[in-house]
């Protein structure tokens, strides 16, 4: 008896479905793979605190596992700085760099639910491109994500999300997230 293959996350088959041949359209691509696509999504959060405080990269490690369920590399200082405190080799913060089903599930979840869940929210910057069609989007809070528990965190974190696509330009980038349903801000 054959094994079902897992069902493909719900923004996947929608980029295949709707996305690649809304973009076909509106870009007047001659291919169907010169569509952007996204490659990857990146989570990070920089811990100054760290140098003070042990605890905080286990706390954020902690976080960033729920809030991604992927386990996250501790990032350590290369440099000496003498006014920082800072020592080479020392732990600076946690970035996790996610790929294929799970970087579906958490950008579902970012635009969906996180999102929706910030206070006075009003719509992300829709000039946050790099230039390269790549977006980056900073959060105050790790607790817009629903499955941190706010009496099990020890202090609030910001936190930078990069999501890379394989788009050449910003307005690329910008119709694909757009199409994702990414809630741009009205300038």
């Amino acid at each position: 008896m054959a094994v079902a293959a897992a069902e493909a996350p719900r923004l996947r088959r929608q980029y295949q479905e709707q996305v690649v041949p809304e973009l076909v359209r509106e870009f007047r691509y001659t291919n169907a793979m010169q569509v952007p696509r996204l490659e990857k999504i990146v989570v990070n959060i920089g811990l100054g605190e760290a140098i003070q405080n042990g605890r905080a990269i286990d706390a954020a490690v902690a976080d960033v596992k729920t809030m991604t369920g992927q386990a996250p590399i501790v990032i350590r200082a290369r440099k000496s700085v003498a006014a920082f405190k800072l020592r080479a080799g020392m732990p600076i913060g946690v970035k996790v760099t996610l790929r294929a089903d799970r970087m579906w599930y958490f950008l579902d979840k970012l635009i969906n639910v996180a999102l929706p869940r910030i206070r006075d929210f009003r719509g992300v910057d829709p000039k946050a491109f790099d230039g390269h069609g790549n977006y980056t989007l900073g959060l105050k809070e790790q607790l817009v994500f629903p499955e941190i528990d706010y009496d099990k965190i020890d202090k609030l974190r910001g936190l930078e999300i990069c999501i890379v696509s394989s788009a050449k330009t910003d307005d690329e980038g910008r119709a694909l997230l757009t199409h994702f349903g990414m809630p741009f801000r009205k300038s």
